[in-house]
């Protein structure tokens, strides 16, 4: 389907930069500052986007550091004054008690199950956190009443690794396991297409368009 069809709402993922003051420990849900040095990827990131855009966050400081940084580096953001829409449940997955250890030491203890690709398996509650799938569980209500109120908009979302695969899990209608096996790296674009019902296809339905992309 073109990308200006009228019955399409497009949601354009951003995984926030990276984080480089964790020494090596656990941060998940923790609220730690980004690294925004990487002039080249943002402005790859300005060029690229749609402008008149809605913007959401999470509640953490990266992700509206990432943003900025953007609009810093050329893409005209909403004037300040705006409301900025911040959605809580899109923050990163709380790892509670985990959250500043040492990976290491984690790694080399067998306290409970891991995913390749993931600090935990999917049904794993960390101490004090919660599991890959309760994630899902909280981003998927926040993606399906944001396209109905910006139906037939384009949506720049900043968020985290765990949130994009929470979100392509629910596009894709997989399993969380299988989620987690989409690479997402920092300040890559993930875009997912909402594609509402008309007069050929009476049932709404999601569109992966393109998965941890780097614009340059």
């Amino acid at each position: 389907m073109s990308s200006d069809n009228r019955t399409t709402t497009r949601w354009w993922w951003i995984r926030h930069a990276p984080v480089t003051s964790d020494g090596g420990r656990v941060y998940g849900a923790s609220d730690l500052p980004a690294d925004c040095s990487d002039r080249a990827a943002f402005e790859g990131l300005a060029r690229h986007l749609p402008q008149e855009a809605v913007w959401v966050t999470s509640h953490l400081m990266r992700t509206h550091q990432t943003m900025d940084a953007i609009g810093a580096a050329g893409y005209p953001l909403p004037a300040e004054e705006s409301p900025r829409n911040i959605e809580i449940d899109l923050g990163e997955q709380s790892f509670g008690e985990l959250q500043g250890r040492s990976r290491q030491e984690i790694f080399a203890t067998n306290e409970f199950q891991r995913h390749r690709f993931w600090l935990s398996a999917v049904d794993v509650v960390p101490p004090g956190g919660e599991s890959f799938e309760q994630l899902i569980g909280r981003v998927v209500p926040v993606v399906e009443r944001l396209t109905q109120t910006y139906h037939l908009k384009d949506v720049i979302c900043v968020a985290h690794g765990g949130t994009i695969r929470a979100a392509l899990s629910h596009a894709l209608r997989i399993p969380a396991a299988s989620a987690l096996h989409f690479r997402i790296d920092n300040l890559s674009v993930t875009r997912l297409d909402h594609h509402a019902p008309d007069r050929l296809w009476p049932d709404p339905d999601w569109q992966v368009v393109t998965v941890n992309h780097h614009p340059r």
